[in-house]
């Protein structure tokens, strides 16, 4: 069974490509089964910025009418002090992460979400299932 997830951002960004096979029938499945993706408002930025800095306007707007079909968490106080948990833990390890990570993983955390992310390293000190 798939469980609801939180798409990160390598995730998203692969799905919206369409150039992974892999990627695009989990994609699918995952739609069949949820109706609709999820994504932390961190993830948004992050596509957000990328498109604006490339100046893809036409994309920008494709990508502005998906959100609209997704579910769209915002970050809250809640989730960015379960982040600075994380990060604090990560530190006291030598492992500090970088705060956009440690964010999406909050998210998921929070809204009990199996985390999504083809960069498992950049989690792997955070205990969060990652599928």
């Amino acid at each position: 069974m798939i469980e609801p997830s939180l798409l990160d951002t390598d995730i998203l960004s692969d799905i919206l490509k369409g150039r992974n096979q892999v990627v695009t029938d989990n994609a699918d499945a995952y739609l069949k089964l949820h109706g609709r993706f999820a994504i932390s408002d961190f993830t948004r930025f992050e596509v957000v910025r990328g498109l604006r800095w490339q100046k893809a306007t036409a994309k920008l707007t494709s990508f502005d009418r998906l959100c609209q079909s997704m579910i769209i968490f915002p970050v809250t106080a809640k989730i960015l002090d379960r982040a600075a948990e994380l990060w604090a833990d990560g530190a006291s390890q030598g492992k500090p992460k970088m705060d956009a990570d440690l964010i999406i993983a909050a998210t998921a955390l929070i809204h009990g979400r199996v985390l999504v992310t083809g960069n498992v390293g950049h989690f792997g000190s955070i205990r969060v299932s990652c599928g």
